[in-house]
Order: C-alpha cells, then structure tokens, then sequence
C-alpha cells in the first residue's frame, strides 16, 4: 500500500536524482530550443545568447528563493503558499493562478507541437496540417494525463526514458556543432553582450523570451510533499536543473548563430532545430532532433500537469477553488479530480485552436503570454522569500546574498520585463496573457466571501521556522502549516 500524508499525496516517492530529472524535464530543453529560438532570434537577433545569459543570473536568484521558502514551508502549491503567507493572501492567489494559466495555456502550446513533430516522421507534409496535429498531440496529452494519474513514481520512470533520450542526442550534437566546419558566419564574443539589443525595450523582449526557456524548472517545489527530505532536495534540484538547461540554451543558441543563416532561421520557424540538425548530420539529424524534440515535449507536457494539478489541489484543499479539486485517488494517491478538470479544459482548448490559425502563429502568441504569466509568479515569489528571511538577512554574507540580495534582483527583474514588455507585444499576446490573470479575480473574490482559511494566514517567518544556526549546521523543522502529520477534511 502507498505510503501517503494527512493529506492524501505519497510521501518519500522521489529521491535526489529523480527530482533532478524533473527538473531539467520541466525546462524541456530540446522542445524550448525548438519552439522558441526563432521567436528570440526575431526578437533579438544575433544577441540570443546575450538573453539567456543576462536572464540566467536573475533567474537563479528565483530558484535561491524557491530553495529558501521550500526549506520553511513544504506545500504542493509552492509560491501560491509562501506569496500568500508572506505578502499578502489576494498576491499568493495570483501566483498559484498564474501558474495555473501559464501551464494550461502550455497544454496547447505544447501538444500542438508534439502532434506535428510526430507527424513529421511520417510524412513532412502532414506537419502543417493543424486540425491533424491538434488529434496527434490531444492523444499524446491523454497519455500523459494517464501517466500523472499514475502517481509519482511511474511519472518519473517515464521521465528516465524520454528525457534521457532526449539529453543524450542533445549532448552529441552540442558535439558535433562545435567541430562543424561549414558555417554561415564566425562566432563573435559580441553575442554575449549588449550591443545587438534594440535598446532597453529590446532587451525586455529577449528577456522575456528567454523566461519561457527556464520555466519549468520549479516543478520540483509542486512536488515537495511526495520527495524524501523534500527541504533540502526540491531547491537543490531545482538550482541543478537551471544551471544544466543554462548551459544546453546558450551551447546550442551560439550553434544556431555560427551555423544558420539569418533567412534559415526566420523562415523554418519551429523547425529551426530539425534544420540545425541537417546541417550538421546530413540525412539522419534533422531526424534524430525530432526524435529528441517530440519526446522533450511530451516530457514536459508531463511536468506542466504535474505543476498545474497540484497547484489545483492545493487550491482545493485550502478551499479557494472547488473542495474537490483537494481531494485524491485511494489507490494512487493522485489529486485526480484536478488532473481530470485540467484535461477536459485542455482538450475543449485543442478543438478551438483549429480556429486560431497554424501551429507556428498559435506557438509564437502563447509563448509571449506564457512570458507575462511566468514573470508575474517568479517576480512574487522572489519578494517572499525577501521577507520571509527579512529577520535572518544580516546574520551572515551569504544569508545576505542569496537569502536576501539576489532574489530581490530576481524579483525585480521579472516585474521590469513585465512592464517592459506590455508595450511591445501584440494586442493578443497581452490579452491572453493579462487577461488570463484577470480571470483569477473572479474565483479569488467569491471564495474569500465564503470565509475560506487561506484568507487569514500563518505568517510565514524563517526566524520561528527553522533552527537559528540554520543554514549551515541547523536542520529545518515543520512550520505549523506544513503538510507533514497534519490532515485536511474534505
């Protein structure tokens, strides 16, 4: 029988490793490559790897404040807990909604893709056909769906298979890029720096851009209460799994730039990757990539169910969404009335996508809205790990740094990349993007109308949560909202 908390989810499922595969899974390295490098290149041109580098330093101070607040609160719903713990209910709610949104949003954005790459395999011609792309990737949902109702074990023996594949063919053609001789142009260090931005506007549109790539990585945190020794385990995978993503984005974006020409890259869109792939492996590697992209993006089809299901439980179970959302499998110990909710809305998107135009339009939309939505949540996130720790920030340097310094940083670029951007997206990317947000108003209103808990919370506070020499000798102990040996009527 399942081991499981007071809760209903299966405590101790996952260990160091697995969650470091979730990880780097979340951030889907090959799909994000795929779908969104001729996005930044039309955003930023050659300073692609200027992006992904300046915003790698901002969002590793987020993954700092996911690792401190995970350490002091173990919650399935991650910043939808600490924002509201720490800043204000009404914010914490935002965030889990914004996750919730961006993740749901990415269900078609990502599935979309997945039928076509399949398709592709098949027969190129059948790519481009949208309504049969949108059958192939609803089916490859559903399996996925069923996998995640599975429970947390079988999710990550399926991670094993498809991400190990995928990080394996991703790994020899980092290889062979860099010994490929037939090139469009030198590589030049002014990639890395700010001087093929279009000013600061342009910058934030990179940046925003290369959010979309990381995002992912915080399925770790969602997953906390069913890992082993969960206050240390989730931040570290989740700091591992950036830096690995980090240096796999800027190897291969260098790649696209040395061995693409410029109307290569603006003209194969969401196939950029299949083409990089021919040009360094005549006949099999355009083949090999979308091998390696469609399992990438089946995989993170998985982790964004993961992030958004157990959002929605924690949700349920502090009643400000349906109670039933809260409730889980006896036998799996899966919150499957949230993953069965997630998959009739995603499936009800898939039909009205055929209406939206072709995959590539649908793709470059979502990823510019998805950006919006990530901004808000991490932004959010990295003020609460601030004040969380506020009482502990001048106990030592490193406290101060990556306690306090460096999620601040975080947290305030993402909310300037936010602001940067809403004038330069389009009118449906910012609809779709700040609207989806909107929407959360509704439920959030009429629940704390209805005197839901949530809305008078434990302050969260590192000083009475964990022990005082902590880190570096101390050990975490329950905070009282914690989920370890407390129970929940439904």
């Amino acid at each position: 029988m399942s081991k499981s908390t007071g809760r209903g989810l299966q405590a101790g499922a996952l260990g160091t490793f697995d969650t470091v595969v979730m990880a780097v899974a979340g951030s889907a390295p090959a799909y994000s490559l795929a779908a969104t490098t001729a996005v930044l290149f039309g955003a930023v041109g050659l300073a692609g790897p200027a992006a992904l580098l300046y915003c790698a330093i901002p969002m590793l101070g987020i993954a700092l404040a996911f690792s401190y607040l995970s350490r002091i609160d173990v919650n399935a719903g991650a910043s939808y807990s600490w924002v509201g713990r720490t800043l204000h209910p009404f914010l914490g709610f935002i965030s889990g909604w914004a996750l919730v949104v961006s993740a749901t949003i990415f269900m078609v954005a990502g599935s979309l893709p997945a039928g076509s790459m399949t398709l592709a395999l098949f027969d190129g011609d059948l790519a481009d056909d949208t309504a049969l792309a949108s059958v192939v990737g609803a089916g490859w949902f559903l399996v996925m769906l069923l996998v995640v109702l599975g429970g947390a074990r079988l999710t990550v023996r399926a991670q094993l298979l498809m991400s190990g594949v995928e990080l394996v063919v991703l790994a020899v053609f980092a290889l062979l890029a860099l010994l490929h001789s037939d090139n469009a142009r030198a590589f030049d260090w002014s990639w890395l720096g700010f001087g093929h931005f279009d000013g600061l506007s342009g910058f934030a549109s990179g940046a925003l851009v290369a959010a979309f790539y990381y995002w992912g990585w915080d399925v770790t945190c969602n997953l906390s209460e069913e890992t082993r020794n969960s206050r240390r385990t989730t931040g570290l995978a989740g700091l591992i799994g950036v830096g690995i993503v980090f240096l796999l984005f800027l190897v291969f974006t260098i790649a696209v730039n040395i061995v693409l020409s410029a109307r290569q890259i603006e003209e194969n869109g969401a196939d950029v990757l299949a083409v990089l792939g021919d040009e360094i492996w005549p006949g099999w590697g355009g083949r090999l990539i979308v091998v390696a992209v469609m399992l990438s993006t089946v995989a993170t089809l998985e982790t964004t169910l993961i992030q958004v299901t157990r959002s929605l439980f924690a949700m349920g179970r502090d009643r400000t969404m349906p109670a039933a959302l809260g409730r889980v499998h006896r036998r799996w110990n899966t919150p499957w009335v949230a993953i069965t909710v997630v998959g009739a809305v995603a499936l009800a998107m898939f039909a009205a996508a055929n209406a939206l135009g072709s995959v590539g339009d649908i793709l470059s939309e979502a990823i510019s809205a998805i950006g919006l939505q990530i901004a808000v949540y991490y932004g959010l996130a990295g003020l609460a790990a601030v004040v969380a720790y506020r009482g502990m920030l001048l106990r030592s340097p490193v406290h101060f740094v990556l306690g306090g310094v460096w999620p601040l940083l975080g947290s305030l670029f993402m909310f300037w990349v936010f602001v940067e951007s809403l004038g330069e997206l389009s009118a449906t990317a910012v609809a779709i993007g700040v609207g989806g947000l909107a929407v959360g108003l509704v439920p959030m209103l009429w629940y704390r109308h209805r005197g839901s808990d949530y809305y008078r919370p434990d302050r969260l506070d590192a000083t009475r949560a964990i022990a005082p020499d902590y880190p570096p000798g101390g050990h975490a102990v329950a905070t009282s909202r914690s989920h370890e040996g407390l129970s929940t009527d439904f």
